[in-house]
């Protein structure tokens, strides 16, 4: 299925990143940040311009790597029937964000990745990293599970009786947006007012405080009663958006990742277990809350592992050769 090597594309708000892998493992990642200025396509461009220095610097031939899988901040859309990104965190066109020095509205990225490559799988960031952890991570002999992300922004991957749901878009699993509170005057990016991503998403939350997010974790931490109620609020909002995933996929098992999670877990993971495991036996008996195991590179790993072989997942379980990859930031 696979060429010797292969590429992974991971597109996020603030950083891109490549990575080049063979059937003994990841052989370089770089990392970029995204580029936000230029024509739409700038992104998709910048994408392949990185992939070129990753080739060079591992003496490939650039022509040679035709597979690639990609991670990437949603929504998605078509146009002319290719896929494309209509993400508000960096569309100008469509953000309430007056900063973004742009103004797009759909950013093409399969039209100009189908200029190289011949094989291209594109998942949204939490799909992929749900792909991840299912082939790599504490999800492996799961049929039923939700990835979910709690960092700048909330997104989930969710599979359902072994298979990976993802919509007629690509955009299953954009939970981030359910409407949780009619009385809630929190904003969204994407304009909803009361979605749980305007709950407790770590860029909207700290806005709506006026403070960083890292300071309010950290007088929590210190026993500060203040901040410990903020906490306790916010993760018992995250826990019920969990909830309600979980009674309409009747999922297992839920994985947390994303730095908010990742950072603070002593401090949210008893009450988000409390939001699910209090109500409804019949629904969420045994249902588990844990971390993810691929932490920072769950995206990457999981967007290689859609497009790598079946002998290639088999080895790389048995190896975890992804644990010795370093990235390297290039200005």
């Amino acid at each position: 299925m696979t060429t010797s090597v292969i590429a992974a594309l991971d597109i996020g708000g603030s950083k891109l990143a490549i990575t080049l892998a063979n059937a003994d493992g990841p052989l370089i990642r770089l990392v970029q940040a995204t580029r936000k200025i230029g024509t739409p396509d700038a992104i998709a461009r910048q994408s392949l311009e990185l992939l070129a220095v990753a080739c060079q610097h591992l003496a490939i031939n650039f022509a040679d790597v035709d597979h690639i899988g990609v991670s990437s901040c949603g929504p998605f859309d078509y146009q002319d029937g290719l896929l494309g990104l209509t993400p508000p965190n960096l569309c100008g066109g469509l953000a309430r964000d007056k900063n973004l020095p742009n103004d797009w509205t759909f950013i093409p990225l399969e039209s100009v990745l189908r200029e190289h490559f011949t094989i291209i799988h594109i998942d949204n960031d939490c799909v992929a990293a749900l792909r991840g952890e299912l082939c790599f991570g504490a999800a492996q002999k799961e049929s039923n599970a939700i990835y979910v992300t709690w960092s700048t922004g909330i997104g989930f991957g969710l599979c359902v009786d072994g298979h990976i749901l993802r919509g007629k878009s690509g955009n299953a699993g954009h939970a981030g947006h359910m409407l949780m509170s009619e009385i809630s005057e929190a904003l969204c990016g994407c304009g909803n007012v009361g979605d749980l991503e305007s709950l407790v998403g770590g860029r909207n939350l700290g806005l709506r405080l006026g403070q960083s997010l890292d300071k309010i974790f950290s007088s929590a931490r210190s026993g500060d009663e203040t901040a410990i109620a903020i906490v306790r609020e916010a993760a018992q909002w995250f826990g019920r958006g969990l909830y309600n995933l979980i009674v309409t996929l009747d999922t297992q098992c839920v994985l947390v990742g994303g730095s908010v999670w990742r950072e603070n877990e002593a401090l949210l993971s008893d009450v988000v277990q409390t939001e699910i495991s209090n109500r409804f036996p019949a629904l969420t008996r045994g249902v588990r809350i844990q971390s993810a195991l691929l932490g920072e590179l769950v995206t990457d790993i999981g967007a290689l592992a859609a497009v790598m072989s079946e002998a290639w997942i088999a080895d790389w379980r048995l190896r975890q050769p992804w644990q010795l990859l370093k990235s390297e930031f290039i200005e």
